[in-house]
């Protein structure tokens, strides 16, 4: 196993943006290929990390960006900043992921028939949206993400499998959330499924997620997510 590692610039626009991926050089020709949304404060050593555990496990991660090169929040209020923008204008969050989506086909690694989408928080609601928007990916999950449908936009077709990994105490998506979800997917014939995790608030996979009382990291919620990942992917490229 040779895990290899670096950044790759792409466009939205006139917006750079910059991603981290990994890939595992030891594996020939191409392969399947996970995008990664980050969390509310940008593209960091959280997902980087993710991108590599994908690359072990044979895959290309590919953690995305959605603010711009070296664009990161470092408290509260610049993250809620950066993440505002997208939350107001769900078209400009579906174009901005799709960008990134197009960038990791042009990976020559990737074997572009076999493509999913993770991601956490605020990169759940992301890669739900990726989805929701009609992109051609086999299967998204969202990590204790944001769950609410865009009110301005009109759905695509979704063609991705769903799964939500959440947490049953998350205030930030509370039940009446994740039942409208449900009810979305099924009434868009999704193949979707739904893993909750009881006593668990929001962030339960991150570990420096101490620091509010809502967020709080869960070492045995977090394995049991990433295995239920590693069934899914699994099933999904075959």
């Amino acid at each position: 196993m040779g895990i290899v590692s670096n950044t790759v610039n792409y466009l939205d626009g006139e917006t750079v943006l910059e991603a981290f991926f990994a890939v595992d050089e030891a594996i020939v020709g191409q392969r399947p290929a996970v995008l990664i949304a980050h969390m509310w404060g940008g593209r960091d050593d959280f997902v980087a990390e993710k991108a590599k555990q994908l690359a072990a496990l044979g895959y290309v991660g590919f953690a995305l960006d959605m603010y711009g090169k070296g664009v990161l929040g470092t408290n509260a209020e610049q993250n809620g900043a950066l993440m505002q923008p997208f939350m107001h204008d769900r078209g400009m969050l579906q174009k901005r992921i799709n960008a990134a989506l197009q960038a990791l086909r042009l990976l020559p690694w990737v074997d572009v028939s076999k493509i999913a989408a993770i991601g956490y928080c605020f990169g759940g609601l992301c890669v739900l949206d990726l989805a929701r928007s009609g992109a051609d990916v086999l299967g998204v999950v969202s990590f204790h993400g944001l769950l609410d449908a865009p009110e301005d936009l009109q759905n695509q077709p979704i063609k991705a499998k769903v799964l939500a990994l959440h947490g049953h105490e998350d205030p930030l998506a509370p039940v009446a959330k994740l039942q409208a979800l449900q009810q979305e997917m099924t009434l868009a014939d999704v193949d979707w499924q739904v893993h909750v995790y009881g006593h668990q608030v929001h962030a339960f996979t991150n570990p420096r997620a101490n620091d509010l009382p809502t967020y709080k990291y869960n070492a045995v919620a977090d394995q049991r997510a990433w295995c239920a990942m590693q069934h899914f992917l699994r099933e999904l490229f075959g």
